[in-house]
């Protein structure tokens, strides 16, 4: 248990110093130029992505998002305790990734964004992004698990671009990034209807997900 616990805390952390960090330096390297910026932001996620997976999947099942571990309640491969364990030291992870990241770059720890990010387009999003992560993920379960770190790094590498949001699609990584003010942030005014969203994802992947991939009995 605690094994398990640390490894979504330390993940979880690690991932959101490679989202706000590498948001931070592309936007100081980029001289304003907002898609290097972005270009830079999702390669960063995706590498860490993949090594995080890879690394921590033996430990705990490599969860690092609220998200995943709901659709995990919903399948009945999680337990509800553990499940809330889960949630609590992935959010406690991410906001303590934020802080070391602003450590790391000489800004203020204690931050809160004034990223606006709001309106229809951004909340479809985050529905078809959350539910396209647990595509990949439940998808790849079923047909090559070896292959879920990189095709989840893969999505949301492309995912930075192809979704008006930028592919939140986790509400551990929303919280932590209302915490900073900088490329990453989201106004935490805007925070929860995107994490509705995400949960809307979610019950929509509950829905289809088991009709695509069936038991190999079935």
């Amino acid at each position: 248990m605690t094994r398990r616990l640390l490894a979504e805390f330390v993940g979880t952390a690690m991932l959101l110093i490679g989202v706000v960090g590498s948001g931070i330096m592309g936007e100081t390297l980029a001289d304003g130029n907002v898609a290097i910026a972005l270009l830079a932001n999702a390669i960063a996620t995706g590498c860490i992505l993949y090594v995080i997976i890879t690394t921590l999947g033996p430990v705990s099942g490599a969860h690092f998002n609220p998200a995943v571990t709901l659709a995990f309640i919903l399948r009945g491969e999680i337990e509800l305790p553990l499940a809330a364990k889960y949630v609590a030291v992935q959010v406690a992870g991410g906001i303590v990734g934020v802080w070391l990241t602003h450590l790391m770059f000489d800004q203020s720890i204690l931050q809160i964004s004034t990223t606006d990010r709001t309106g229809i387009a951004l909340w479809s999003s985050e529905v078809l992004a959350t539910f396209g992560l647990l595509f990949v993920i439940f998808g790849g379960l079923y047909s090559r698990p070896e292959a879920v770190p990189t095709l989840v790094a893969l999505y949301i590498t492309g995912a930075y671009w192809y979704t008006s949001s930028t592919s939140f699609a986790n509400p551990a990584v929303t919280i932590a990034r209302s915490l900073s003010d900088t490329f990453a942030g989201i106004n935490p005014v805007h925070m929860p209807l995107f994490i509705v969203m995400q949960v809307i994802g979610v019950g929509l992947a509950a829905v289809i997900l088991p009709l695509l991939f069936l038991d190999q009995d079935d």
